[in-house]
């Protein structure tokens, strides 16, 4: 894990009252082990005392993740639709076959697949369409926070934006709150409305997205702001 600029964005970021998450002092360290005997020699600091709060949910249930690896994050001996269709069977969400079913199907059209896809294993998918499917599993329980875990990075460019442009809509029709993961600012410009700039485990820069465009503080921040592409 390197150092990552982290977003979060949404209405319930903007609620009152208790915040939904509080990080405090969150510390993630990974050994470097070398020389013969594989002795520990360093320590990348991933994470290094990283405070921040998010507003308010309520439930467990309430925040999911959408993963990397669209390749590796799909259980290639399940079909689609029990992938997806699982969290409403652990959650009891589907009281009736006729009711999971159409779930299922709402969900996968809601993500721009089709209800004959639910039958179909992740192989048959390209990396576009197998996050699509990640992203229907995500929303099966209508969380309230959703965790975009470098969400489009595995992803070729044309289908990344496509993807961006789906989460961005899903986020205004749902009133999703979402955490966006990411390395390039272009993509976090997009979905963002607070964004979080990280560098060597710390935060050192959280700013509004327009401030953060319009005025970056940090050299940090600046130099990422200089590689995005024009």
């Amino acid at each position: 894990m390197s150092e990552m600029p982290v977003s979060a964005s949404g209405a319930a970021s903007a609620a009152g009252g208790e915040p939904l998450l509080k990080v405090r002092d969150l510390v993630k360290h990974f050994p470097i082990h070398g020389g013969l005997l594989r002795r520990e020699v360093a320590r990348v600091h991933a994470v290094d005392g990283v405070s921040f709060d998010l507003q308010h949910v309520a439930r467990q249930r309430d925040m999911q993740i959408i993963f990397q690896d669209p390749y590796a994050s799909l259980n290639p001996r399940m079909t689609v639709g029990s992938i997806i269709g699982e969290a409403l069977t652990i959650h009891k969400l589907a009281p009736t076959k006729e009711a999971y079913t159409a779930r299922i199907v709402e969900l996968l059209e809601t993500v721009g697949l089709n209800a004959d896809h639910m039958r179909r294993y992740p192989h048959e998918f390209s990396g576009g369409q197998r996050q699509r499917i990640g992203i229907a599993r995500a929303l099966a329980v209508s969380p309230k926070l959703v965790v975009c875990d470098e969400a489009v990075s595995a992803l070729d460019v044309s289908i990344q934006a496509q993807v961006i442009n789906l989460l961005a809509d899903l986020q205004e029709r749902l009133s999703l709150t979402l955490i966006f993961i990411a390395h390039d600012l272009s993509v976090v410009r997009q979905v963002s409305t607070r964004a979080a700039v990280m560098y060597l485990g710390r935060i050192v820069e959280i700013a509004t997205r327009d401030e953060l465009y319009r005025r970056p503080l940090h050299p940090y921040t600046q130099a990422l702001l200089a590689a995005v592409p024009v």
